[in-house]
């Protein structure tokens, strides 16, 4: 999809995006409430249906090394083992499985490698394919309970986290993702696991994930926290 289509359709502007993608928390309320309304208008006309798929039309190509990157810390957030021992994805809350996994224990479920777009709130998008586990097969392993109805991604970059709708989190293009164009994710792009999906702007795919949690009740997100709503699908 072209940048002008994209904009148009989430009547977004570029000073709006710069919230996001490039973590500006010096941004006025103003600009805070118009960039909630754009990006409710933008998810309900644009992120697709929970049914619907993402497809790369065209000639498009990937972005390779100019895919962008950001983060909240002040350096690209490092998972040290030394420091804290092996990294472990949990996977806890509305479960009756709780799961603690590591690397390799994601590399052992079903992979799923899928070439899509990705959709910054600034109006750009950028190709890549990327490796991982569908998190419907992590939830499935942990058994959710009925009263699962969101989800939240916590990381290890700065206490950064992202809530989804429980049908956004189970598409069918919602990975855990351990891999990007055909390598394990470097520092850059969220490593060791990140969630990406097509179907949420890039800044709710939570990088340098530590745990999933399944919740009856939205938690917000980083920029919710601040005063930054988020229509989460429902």
């Amino acid at each position: 999809m072209k940048r002008r289509k994209f904009i148009q359709l989430g009547g977004l502007s570029i000073t709006g995006g710069l919230i996001a993608c490039n973590a500006n928390p010096d941004a006025g309320q103003k600009i805070l409430k118009l960039a909630e309304q754009q990006n409710e208008k933008l998810e309900r006309g644009l992120i697709f249906r929970h049914t619907a798929m993402d497809r790369v039309h065209g000639g498009a190509r990937n972005a390779g090394k100019a895919f962008p990157s950001y983060h909240i810390s002040k350096q690209v957030p490092v998972w040290d083992e030394r420091a804290r021992g092996i990294w472990r994805l949990e996977v806890s809350g509305a479960v009756r499985r709780p799961l603690s996994l590591t690397l390799d224990d994601l590399l052992k479920f079903r992979r799923t490698t899928q070439r899509v777009n990705h959709y910054c709130v600034e109006g750009w998008t950028a190709v890549a394919v990327w490796s991982g586990v569908r998190l419907s097969e992590i939830a499935r392993a942990a058994q959710l309970l009925p009263d699962a109805d969101y989800v939240d991604f916590e990381s290890f970059d700065d206490g950064y986290h992202e809530s989804w709708d429980i049908d956004s989190a189970l598409h069918k293009q919602t990975l855990i993702a351990y891999g990007m164009d055909g390598r394990l994710l470097g520092p850059d792009h969220g490593a060791p696991a990140r969630l990406h999906a097509p179907i949420k702007l890039g800044y709710k795919n939570t990088k340098y994930l530590t745990r999933i949690v399944f919740t009856p009740h939205k938690t917000g997100g980083y920029w919710s926290d601040q005063g930054y709503e988020w229509y989460a699908g429902t």
